[in-house]
């Protein structure tokens, strides 16, 4: 099993006059996922993003088994997976051969790709055009190249987004395999119902803000639901 940590404290991101994100901490060990739920513009892209070191912070730290983005970025893309709410794939290209150059990047051998093909069950679509597959399958693209590497921290941004319902229960307990191998895991997501089944720990943003937070357990000890919550959170009935 993976002994791996993210300690983030204090994260905080402007652009010009407008916080994007406001003073966001949190601490995961080996195994434990977080969600990030929110609706649209609650900064949860923005915090992503940060955490994948494609934005830099205006202030605060973010260190992966106590490598800092700032100080080392080579050793810190080494410690992350990162899967993009959306990206546009190169005309032409096979789901295989879409992972054969992201694994090329990261010095991994083609074993490896078979293997996340695997994974994620597109083993008999591998030479199919990846411009062809649906939002699910692309998804599905997606989660495999976050997982080449063996990420100690596995950053997904909505990763459920057009997902039928059968794939859907798949990501669960592909999400559940990585726990139990030790990775780590942060997820934004609007579905609840997720990050009930795959969080350990649930943090509800608006407006760039943490408006609630806590071990999954706990918040549904104490409302009733993560719906519930939620709903408290952001001052709803």
């Amino acid at each position: 099993m993976l002994e791996a940590e993210v300690i983030v404290k204090g994260l905080v991101k402007r652009i010009k006059t407008q916080t994007i994100v406001d003073d966001v901490s949190f601490h995961l060990g080996s195994g434990q996922v977080l969600a990030v739920c929110g609706g649209n513009g609650a900064g949860k892209s923005t915090l992503l993003r940060m955490l994948a070191g494609i934005l830099r912070p205006t202030s605060g730290e973010i260190a992966v088994n106590n490598v800092r983005w700032v100080q080392d970025r080579k050793r810190y893309a080494h410690q992350i997976g990162y899967m993009p709410d959306d990206y546009q794939f190169s005309q032409g290209l096979t789901a295989e051969e879409a992972l054969l150059f992201w694994a090329s990047l990261r010095k991994l051998p083609r074993a490896r790709v078979e293997e996340v093909l695997g994974m994620v069950g597109l083993s008999e679509q591998k030479n199919k055009r990846v411009t062809t597959f649906s939002k699910g399958m692309r998804q599905r693209v997606l989660f495999a190249q976050a997982m080449l590497a063996k990420p100690a921290l596995l950053i997904m941004d909505e990763p459920t987004n057009g997902l039928d319902p059968f794939w859907m229960q798949e990501f669960v307990h592909l999400v559940q395999e990585v726990k139990q191998e030790g990775h780590m895991v942060v997820f934004s997501t609007h579905q609840l119902e997720v990050a009930d089944d795959i969080a350990d720990q649930v943090m509800f943003m608006n407006q760039g803000r943490v408006v609630g937070e806590g071990t999954t357990n706990d918040i549904r000890d104490q409302y009733g639901s993560l719906h519930a919550a939620f709903h408290q959170s952001l001052g709803l009935k």
